[in-house]
């Protein structure tokens, strides 16, 4: 079963693939050790399979063979247009088997974005958040109320001028997180 805890950095990096190429989620199902998301990009009927999978036993956490051929038969037999396969550690037989099957490899930990897309995507769900908050989202940094007195009253501002900083700076690690931490402030918008 996906440990939260011991996982969060496999759907961290779902999360992240997610929002970058602006996939919209369909559907998200878990079971044993893997989670799926079924997404599809804006103004498009393709389906894309995002499937998570953590290894905890096996040969040494990796994900081996027989799981690339199961989501081969899941792409098939749900009629994928694409499928994406998010992992810690993938044996050579893996990697080959997803090469010949045209499945995505991510692996967790590895820079997957630029800097300048990263950026861009917080920028949009910071605009997002700011119009569900206050109603609307910034033309100019002092129609914005929060930072008051060189104090923040407002977590999403505080993350934009965060991202600002991180951009500036090169650190696109922090950047996927300052991403995370809005997408997170969005989540428990909706519940």
């Amino acid at each position: 079963m996906i440990d939260a805890a011991k996982d969060e950095d496999l759907l961290e990096t779902a999360k992240l693939v997610t929002a970058v190429r602006r996939y919209q989620l369909e559907q998200e199902q878990r079971k044993d050790e893997l989670v799926d998301f079924t997404v599809s990009p804006p103004e498009s009927d393709e389906r894309i399979l995002i499937r998570v999978i953590a290894q905890h036993d096996g040969k040494a956490g990796y994900v081996g063979i027989d799981a690339v051929k199961a989501m081969s038969q899941t792409l098939q037999n749900r009629h994928y247009s694409k499928g994406i396969l998010v992992g810690k550690r993938f044996t050579e037989a893996a990697r080959n088997e997803m090469t010949r099957e045209d499945i995505e490899t991510v692996h967790v930990g590895i820079p997957r974005f630029k800097r300048d897309e990263l950026y861009f995507v917080i920028q949009d769900h910071v605009n997002i958040l700011c119009r569900a908050k206050c109603g609307q989202a910034p033309n100019k940094e002092s129609d914005c109320q929060g930072r008051l007195n060189g104090d923040y009253t407002c977590k999403i501002r505080l993350l934009s001028d965060d991202a600002s900083f991180h951009f500036d700076h090169g650190w696109t690690s922090l950047l996927e997180r300052d991403l995370m931490k809005l997408l997170a402030i969005e989540e428990a918008l909706k519940d």
